[in-house]
Order: C-alpha cells, then sequence, then structure tokens
C-alpha cells in the first residue's frame, strides 16, 4: 500500500581536590569544581529552555542568525557576547567549554562537528541531524575527539526510561517480536501548505529579508531559496530541505526508550505507505515499517511507526486509554504480556494490570539525579560519555531518517547495509543516505 486516508548524576558523591583547570587540561576540560563556560548557538526557541537548565553554569556566549528572535534569551544572559555565525564565535572566543546546539535540523551537523573539531563537548537538540551520513559522522568524531556529546532527548535520562529497561531485561513480558509507536500529530496546516493554497507547494512570494536576521547563514547547507516566513521561524520541520518531519521530531523521543530496552541495531528493511507526496514536505501521514535483526538471544523485532494517523488498538488491550499518549506512545507486545508508555504524562505500564499488579523488576540501572542537561554537565567535568552521547543517539538517528528516505520512495521495501552505507537495490535512496550540501559547505 503507497498511501493512506489521511546512572545517576554523579553516582555517589566523591572527594576531590579543587585544582585550577590549567593544570588538568586544556580549554575542553573543567574540573568538578569548576562551573563550565558554556556558549548557546541556536537559542530563540527550545535552546533558551535548554540554557535555563545550564544557567547554573557560566553562559559565556549566545549566537543566532536572528538577533530579534534570539532577543529574550538574550536578555537572560546579559554578560553573554553575541554572534550571529558561530564560525566567528569558535574562532574568536577561546574560553569556550562546551557548546549547546538547537539550530534548525539542516544545521546540526556541520555546527556539532565544527564544535567538536575545535576541542568543545556538545550538547545537540533532537534529532541528531539531518541526513544518515551525519549521524554516522557525528558519532565518529565525538569518538576521535574524546569529548562529551548529548542529543537532547530529555525522557532518556528519566527513571521510566530505567523501568521500562528493567521490565525488558527481567522478562517480565517474555520475548518480544513486535512493536508498534507513534505520534498522530501533523504540521498541517501550519507552515505545511506555505503561502498557497495547493498544499505543500514553496511560496512564490519575496518577501524582504527582516534586518535582524542572516538568511544565508540560516540556510546554511541546504539547497539556495529565498527567504519567507514560512520557513523561518518555526515551521522549517514540515519541509524535506529543513527538517526531518515528526518521525525526527516526536519519534525520536518516542523511539528511544524501545530502541535502547530492545538494544535494537540498525534495521535490515524499511517499507513506508504515505499521504501523497510532493517534492517539498513531508506527507500528512505515514506508516513506516522497520525489520530488525535477532540480537543475542532477543529475536527479530519488527517495528511498526505511524505519524499524523491514530494507533489502530492492539488486540488484548481492550481500553484504549492505556496505550500511552496519541501525540506519542508505544507499545512492545511481548509472549507473555504489553509494555505501553507515552511521551508526554503516561507512565509506563506493564498490562495486563492484574497479572502485574504486585511485579517489581529488580533495579539494575542507577538513576539520574537532575535534568537532561545537567547530566551531560556533569559528564564533561568528569571526562565520560553522557547518558545519550553521540555513540547512542547517532544510531537511534540513522534509524529515524532511514524511515524518513522510505517516506520519499513508499510501497517499496528497502534492503539496508550498514557497512557500506547503501541500500542494496535502490540507488535513488542511497543518494538520500549523503546528499550534496550548498557550495561553500561541508561536514
Amino acid at each position: 500500500m503507497s498511501k493512506l486516508s489521511r546512572r545517576a548524576f554523579l553516582g555517589a558523591a566523591t572527594a576531590f581536590t579543587i585544582v585550577p583547570r590549567h593544570v588538568l587540561g586544556g580549554a575542553a576540560f573543567a574540573a568538578p569544581s569548576d562551573k563550565l563556560n558554556i556558549a548557546g548557538i541556536g537559542v530563540g526557541g527550545m535552546g533558551g529552555g535548554n540554557l535555563n537548565n545550564m544557567k547554573q553554569e557560566n553562559i559565556v556566549a549566545l549566537c543566532d542568525v536572528d538577533h530579534d528572535y534570539a532577543a529574550k534569551t538574550f536578555a537572560k544572559f546579559p554578560d553573554a557576547k553575541l554572534y550571529k555565525d558561530y564560525r566567528e564565535m569558535l574562532e574568536k572566543q577561546k574560553d569556550i567549554d562546551a557548546v549547546l546546539i538547537a539550530t534548525p535540523d539542516h544545521t546540526h551537523a556541520v555546527i556539532s562537528a565544527a564544535a567538536m573539531r575545535a576541542g568543545k563537548h556538545v550538547y545537540c537538540q533532537k534529532p541528531l541531524t539531518h541526513t544518515v551520513h551525519e549521524a554516522r559522522r557525528l558519532a565518529e568524531i565525538g569518538r576521535e575527539m574524546k569529548v562529551s556529546t548529548q542529543m537532547g532527548i530529555q525522557g532518556h535520562s528519566s527513571d521510566d526510561a530505567r523501568k521500562i529497561n528493567e521490565w525488558v531485561s527481567s522478562g517480565a513480558i517474555g520475548k518480544v517480536r513486535t512493536v508498534h509507536a507513534w505520534c498522530d500529530l501533523s504540521y498541517y496546516p501550519w507552515g505545511h501548505a506555505g503561502w498557497s493554497s495547493k498544499l505543500g507547494v514553496r511560496p512564490t512570494e519575496t518577501p524582504p529579508v527582516p534586518e535582524t536576521l542572516d538568511w544565508n547563514l540560516w540556510l546554511g547547507p541546504a539547497p539556495e531559496r529565498p527567504y519567507h516566513p514560512t520557513y523561518h521561524p518555526m515551521t522549517w520541520r514540515a519541509w524535506w530541505d529543513f527538517g526531518c518531519g515528526m518521525m525526527g521530531d516526536r519519534g525520536a523521543h518516542t523511539i528511544d526508550p524501545v530502541y535502547w530496552a530492545l538494544k535494537l541495531t540498525a534495521p535490515d528493511t524499511i517499507e513506508a505507505s504515505n499521504t501523497d507526496l510532493n517534492p517539498d514536505t513531508y506527507p500528512l501521514a505515514s506508516i513506516v515499517r522497520y525489520a530488525f535483526p535477532a540480537r543475542g538471544d532477543m529475536p527479530p523485532v519488527e517495528l511498526i511507526w505511524y505519524d499524523g494517523i491514530q494507533i489502530p488498538g492492539i488486540e488484548g488491550i481492550e481500553n484504549p486509554r492505556l496505550l500511552g499518549d496519541a501525540e506519542g506512545g508505544f507499545v512492545m507486545i511481548g509472549e507473555d504480556g504489553f509494555i505501553t508508555g507515552g511521551v508526554y504524562g503516561n507512565s509506563p505500564m506493564l498490562l495486563p494490570k492484574e497479572k502485574f499488579k504486585d511485579f517489581k523488576a529488580p533495579e539494575t540501572l542507577a538513576r539520574i539525579q537532575g535534568t537532561h542537561e545537567e547530566e551531560w554537565i556533569a559528564a564533561c567535568k568528569e571526562g565520560r560519555a553522557a547518558d545519550a552521547g553521540f555513540d547512542y543517539s547517532g544510531p537511534l538517528t540513522e534509524t529515524a531518517l532511514l524511515g524518513n528516505i522510505a517516506k520519499r520512495i513508499p510501497g517499496i521495501r528497502l534492503r539496508w547495509n550498514k557497512d557500506s552505507m547503501t541500500f542494496t537495490d535502490n540507488d535513488k535512496a542511497t543518494a538520500m543516505v549523503n546528499p550534496p550540501y550548498r557550495e561553500g559547505w561541508t561536514l
């Protein structure tokens, strides 16, 4: 069918000696007694919230291509130096230890790579990258530079994510062979249709670029096109050239606990069905089917992702309210029961309730004390990997973005070779793994 109807934060306190930073390491090293010098890049939206969870550190620089959009965040950190171009900031301001990146998806990779190569720890919002190749490279660069990295999937640091892991590893629901995950939201109508009455057609108007916005920097490696307010500041997520659609937006959160608990790796095959496609915008609704291989004593798994469409009923779960949140949820179907969970508000559950009312899995995973951002800060200071570092979140992002490739070639089962990073039977899909950058931009 090609169409549809529509670790603990610090573990335990440890004694340490206060030693000046210059004795212990370079600019990217901070003793646990020090505050990190943090720079924020892309701080007009979600980046402002991330910085608020980092304000116990030194916020020394703020960079945004649109100083009007970022003005509220600028005002909260009046001592920070202001920039529009992250390259200028990294070159000029040598006191930076770590960088927060919360720009649109299409510029995550180039900025993260530049920051890591400059020796900075990196916290990057989800999805980690815009393309599969970028996700693989960022994980590699993080290892090469030995910096602490984190992707902004806040739920990964939650107690709930650890409970799900422990339930699965304890064998509570038996072997899992099928998972459903979803977000029933769509980007329609905001930004999706541009300034045209015809769905998804690029706007033809060319209004003047606001004086406070550097449109060339906003575009970054994306294909050239005129400025239009339907892309910036919020509605870029709906467009192939800039965003990763609902799979990157909500899928990165929702699939995370499943991917982690089931120890998923790269899928063998991916197949999608969609509503009508156009060249520029994500479909309004999609179903993506992933086939994952066996992992050790865990059997193969089919993961079925739905976006823009309601999850169908699951046999054995009569009450639909037990299926998590409409805006993001999942159900793992095991031989002996179910695990359900939601992204916003619904805690995970073992079903049937009566069967598991007295069940308590052994607590094998240390709990995080503090926010997802604070866990990353602790990792930077301790010289260790963070909870959702790029070695984990890179492969997770690859999986999500493989689904987006399948959406562009609906109705065809794509066979993925993770080692060669090619689709063994589809050159068109392979070309989407590492599409070209606009002239003047490299990874």
